[in-house]
């Protein structure tokens, strides 16, 4: 696919942790992300491209409303990613009409006001943590109110949850909450042929290499599992019996236009086809 000339100016990411890009990268040598890979795409074919990224880990979707798009609105972008609700999803009282309201507010906002905006649906997580099972149903109503909403705006969508490698476990850290490096890198390809741009195609689609069978595995699975409830579920609960956030405290990576790699702050390579982050088969089901 050759796509569009479409060229952007001024892109701005609205969102929690997902868009800040935790999982990939860290808060010592700077935080990468999805978003961050698809500004470096665009930046190929729009050098003057500047980029913002307003996203904070934590963030509910009424909170990302109240917080994020009164910034988006001032910066006055003429592309924007609008992606939160999981946060909403894990909590005790969610209400997937009220999560909808939230982005549709923002996405008439956003279009309203002249931007191209994008965003995602959320992947099926019971099938990377079987414990989130429970969960199911709220990400499918979530999920139809996200691409309704959309639909009503204009908004563009990258579908991610239809396709059966959104959740292979080599796509999702160890947290299984968030992207693992080679997950943003697919999210960001996602989203670049979603909006039709150059140099884009359905590779993001593709299965990765299959995984070798046997005990070995499974026992590396089991003992995953343990890791995961005592460094990752276990403190979480904690967090929210303290009514406390990951987020406290934080604010926006990078809360003003910039061009891209400017300002310190951490950029890696160039989105671009060809091969992707390396693959540990040993080690995929951990």
């Amino acid at each position: 696919m050759s796509g569009t000339e479409t060229r952007y100016l001024r892109f701005v990411a609205l969102g929690d942790s997902h868009t800040e890009g935790v999982g990939d990268g860290d808060d010592l040598t700077g935080l990468r992300g999805w978003a961050d890979r698809l500004a470096e795409h665009l930046a190929r074919h729009s050098p003057q491209l500047r980029y913002a990224n307003l996203a904070v880990r934590g963030r509910l979707a009424g909170q990302v409303h109240a917080e994020q798009l009164p910034a988006a609105l001032a910066l006055r972008p003429d592309f924007a990613t609008v992606v939160a609700g999981v946060n909403d999803m894990l909590r005790p009282r969610f209400d997937p009409d009220e999560v909808a309201a939230h982005l549709e507010a923002m996405f008439a906002a956003l279009t309203g006001q002249g931007a191209r905006v994008a965003t995602l649906t959320f992947p099926d997580i019971a099938r990377v943590t079987p414990l989130a099972r429970p969960l199911r149903p709220r990400l499918e109503a979530l999920n139809h109110r996200v691409r309704a909403a959309a639909h009503r705006h204009g908004v563009v969508v990258a579908d991610v949850t239809l396709y059966p490698v959104a959740t292979d476990p080599r796509l999702w850290s160890q947290d299984r909450l968030h992207s693992s490096p080679l997950g943003h890198q697919r999210i960001a390809a996602a989203l670049a042929h979603s909006l039709n741009l150059p140099d884009t195609d359905d590779s993001w689609t593709h299965p990765l290499p299959v995984l070798p069978v046997g005990r070995a595995r499974f026992l590396r699975t089991a003992s995953a599992e343990v890791r995961w409830i005592a460094g990752f579920l276990g403190p979480w609960i904690g967090r929210r019996a303290r009514g406390r956030s990951s987020g406290d405290g934080r604010v926006a990576k990078r809360p003003d236009l910039l061009s891209v790699g400017s300002s310190g702050q951490h950029f890696g390579r160039a989105f671009q086809r060809g091969p992707e982050p390396s693959v540990d088969l040993a080690d995929a089901s951990e």
